[in-house]
């Protein structure tokens, strides 16, 4: 495949949508050839509508879309071609066409998802559509003024990543797929009155990802109940909950995109809980769960939660309660879970399913480097990461594609030097910090200080995500304000709680001098308690060291943790000259 500028190839025309110029389509790559298509109109009075699609015969979808009635007031189309696009090719670009449209913020989305064809699947040259043919198409349509923002904006975005019409993984697609067979079942089932399936997995394996999408094609076949296929689903009783203000954003502003999504069907835990409660609505039919490592395990009255477990409140209100988990991101004792509490949960409820989901999808980084991650998170110190060297392929060599960038810092404000640099190449990079440094909840602001390094830290008041606000990059955020999101760089500090133990050759945690006055608030009935709360600063580091798709820089605020990171980051140097 020849990479060279192509945009001249690409075939990009404009039409009035009406019949006139549908029966005007006689061009071979308007009758019999694969073309993308973007449907739209531009009403100032209210948000303008888009519709993205594909076909091999354009000209008789076109017909097709004439006589939809929703379709059919759409105003213009805008037909793309190229001469290397087939297929597989088509579907894949019109995935990320819609993504960036939902991201794009222009337009309402008006495409409705499948529970089938939407699996990500290898194809000859795949990066060339990807990374070369897509972003010059996206370029013209912003030449043309179609669309506003630039892809590289885009593809940073919160709503981009959790777009429920991205490419899925063969695992997630079989599981989207296990998901809705599942509900599809449960809603017939007289004899049992609640159902529940457990979706498990570490930090980068795409939890929240397949969630987003199976919730909106859920919402998409409830639409079809004039076809008596999907009768059961009731579009206005789903809901999707997610204790997480930052994550909370973010779907509700992919719900304001697309249609059959509304940002009432997406709320915290409590409100859904006291909102049945209080007859505000009735008994849910499917409720999806995300971040449920975030839910409360105990009573709390700051919260308005009267009961003793949030998972299990839930549960009792919804009939099928589809339930990701991942007991290494608990992050306080009153969201304190365990092995044993699920599994007392399960046995209640003998109609449930589970499902493993194993493969890192954020950190594009070599299997040792992500192991080193893994023993330090688990209190272990290893040997810097020796990554096998092997010969790039042509298409890595064709696309520069750099190695993932890990490094420990002697300096904190080096380290930030750093992420700005990498923020200027590359956008989203940040600093965050474990919870090891004062922070109150009335509106002042507080600072991370580490030698000469000093920044405002754990600011929530933003409209949108903290990250991809630009001011942040002058902030350092919080395990509050990163969880569940990509960065593509990512710096960590590690505050004074973590030490380091020469003689164990081991992390050494000291609880005392954690700040989270929140994560630390006592709760009956845990064992070993400090123990407890160890892991929750172990799970909080874990949950920061794998924030990054393209770098990891560490520093260390313990001179001895630090002193020893630099350490084995120096022996790199004798067996890499």
């Amino acid at each position: 495949m020849n990479y060279e500028d192509d945009s001249i190839k690409i075939q990009l025309k404009e039409y009035d949508f009406c019949e006139k110029e549908v029966e005007n389509l006689k061009d071979p790559f308007e009758t019999n050839y694969p073309i993308l298509y973007i449907l739209y109109n531009t009403d100032k009075k209210k948000m303008p509508e888009a519709y993205v699609g594909q076909s091999h015969r354009f000209d008789k979808r076109m017909s097709e879309h004439l006589k939809s009635n929703k379709k059919a007031m759409m105003k213009k189309i805008v037909m793309i071609g190229h001469d290397t696009l087939n297929v597989s090719a088509a579907l894949n670009i019109e995935t990320n066409l819609i993504s960036c449209f939902i991201a794009d913020e222009k337009y309402k989305v008006e495409n409705r998802s499948q529970i089938k064809g939407s699996e990500s699947h290898n194809y000859y040259d795949k990066r060339y559509y990807d990374e070369v043919l897509f972003p010059r198409i996206w370029t013209r349509l912003r030449e043309e003024k179609v669309v506003e923002h630039s892809v590289d904006y885009l593809r940073n975005k919160d709503t981009f990543k959790l777009s429920p019409f991205r490419g899925l993984s063969p695992e997630q697609q079989e599981l989207k797929e296990k998901v809705i067979d599942f509900c599809k079942r449960s809603l017939t089932d007289t004899e049992n009155e609640h159902h529940v399936f457990f979706i498990a997995g570490e930090a980068g394996t795409g939890k929240s990802v397949v969630l987003s999408s199976i919730f909106k094609t859920i919402q998409d076949l409830a639409e079809k109940k004039a076809d008596n296929e999907f009768v059961d689903f009731n579009q206005d009783n789903n809901y999707l909950l997610v204790n997480h203000n930052e994550m909370l954003k973010t779907y509700k502003s992919i719900a304001e995109s697309l249609p059959n999504l509304k940002k009432k069907n997406f709320m915290k835990p409590t409100s859904f809980i006291n909102g049945i409660d209080k007859g505000k609505r009735q008994q849910a039919d499917i409720v999806l769960v995300d971040e449920s490592h975030l839910l409360l395990s105990t009573k709390d009255k700051y919260n308005s939660f009267e009961y003793e477990n949030q998972l299990e409140e839930v549960i009792k209100r919804s009939k099928v309660t589809i339930v990701v988990f991942d007991e290494k991101q608990v992050l306080k004792l009153k969201s304190h879970w365990n092995v044993d509490s699920l599994v007392e949960i399960k046995d209640k409820y003998p109609i449930h399913e589970e499902y493993h989901l194993t493969t890192q999808f954020r950190m594009k980084a070599a299997p040792e480097i992500v192991h080193w991650v893994d023993s330090f998170v688990d209190r272990k110190i290893l040997p810097f990461p020796k990554v096998t060297k092997r010969e790039k392929t042509e298409a890595e060599k064709k696309f520069g594609d750099e190695e993932f960038d890990f490094r420990f810092f002697s300096s904190a404000e080096d380290m930030r030097m750093e992420i700005k640099a990498r923020n200027q190449k590359s956008g989203l990079s940040r600093i965050v910090s474990t919870f090891d440094y004062i922070h109150k909840k009335d509106g002042g602001d507080y600072l991370v200080e580490e030698g000469d390094f000093s920044a405002p830290w754990n600011r929530t008041d933003y409209k949108r995500s903290w990250a991809e606000e630009e001011a942040t990059i002058n902030e350092v955020g919080s395990i509050y304000t990163i969880q569940g999101f990509d960065l593509n760089y990512v710096g960590v500090i590690l505050g004074p709680s973590i030490g380091y133990d020469a003689e164990k050759n081991e992390l050494k945690i000291d609880i005392n001098k954690y700040k989270d006055s929140e994560a630390f608030k006592s709760r009956e009935g845990i064992e070993n308690i400090d123990k407890v709360k160890e892991q929750i600063i172990l799970n909080s580091i874990n949950v920061l060291l794998k924030r990054g798709i393209n770098g990891l820089y560490i520093y260390a605020s313990d001179d001895k943790l630090r002193e020893k990171l630099m350490t084995i980051q120096k022996e790199k140097s004798t067996w890499t000259n």
